[in-house]
C-alpha cells in the first residue's frame, strides 16, 4: 500500500486563499501588502502649500501651481465687465483706460466730470450743524488746482521710476 502523504506545509495565505475561491469570492485578497503610503492631507479652496519644491493653491475646485508669472498674469488681464459701473466694456479707449485707472473710459470721464464740479462749485458760505450759515473767504479753487497740479506730477514722478 502506497501512502499519500501531502508533505507540504500550508501556509495561512494559502488555506484563506482556497476558502476565497471555494465561496466564489474569485478577486478577494489573501494577504495584506505592508509599505509605505503616504499621508494624504486634503486643501480646501484658497490653500496654498509647497509639495515638492512647488507652491500649489486651489482655484475654483482645480488644484493648480503657482509660478512667478502669475502676477504678471494677472496684471495684464482684461475684465469683461466694468468693476466700478458692471457695465461691458466695449468701447475702443476701454482697454487703455482700465489699463491706467482700473475703470472702463466712461467711469473715468465721469470721475474727472465730477472732480472738474467740485473744483469749480462756489464754496464761499456753508451751514453748519446747527443750521447756523458761516462765510468763509479764501481761495479754496486755487488750492485745490495747485493740489491737483502737485499730485499729477508727483504720480509722473512715480511712474518714471
Amino acid at each position: 500500500m502506497s501512502e499519500n502523504v501531502l508533505k507540504k506545509d500550508f501556509q495561512k495565505k494559502d488555506v484563506t486563499r482556497l476558502r476565497n475561491l471555494i465561496q466564489g469570492k474569485y478577486g478577494e485578497r489573501s494577504s495584506s501588502g505592508i509599505g509605505y503610503t503616504k499621508k494624504e492631507e486634503f486643501y480646501k479652496e484658497g490653500d496654498i502649500w509647497e509639495e515638492d519644491g512647488r507652491k500649489w493653491t486651489i482655484k475654483n475646485g482645480i488644484k493648480q501651481n503657482i509660478t512667478k508669472l502669475d502676477t504678471a498674469k494677472q496684471s495684464a488681464s482684461f475684465p469683461l465687465f466694468c468693476p466700478s459701473c458692471d457695465k461691458l466694456m466695449k468701447h475702443k479707449y476701454d482697454k487703455p483706460f482700465f489699463i491706467q485707472y482700473k475703470r472702463c473710459y466712461g467711469c473715468q470721464i465721469d470721475f474727472e466730470s465730477w472732480m472738474e464740479d467740485l473744483i469749480n462749485e462756489s464754496n464761499q458760505s456753508y451751514i453748519t450743524e446747527a443750521g447756523d450759515v458761516e462765510r468763509w473767504i479764501g481761495s479754496s479753487k486755487q488750492r485745490l488746482l495747485e493740489s491737483k497740479e502737485e499730485t499729477i506730477k508727483y504720480l509722473q514722478n512715480l511712474k518714471k521710476t
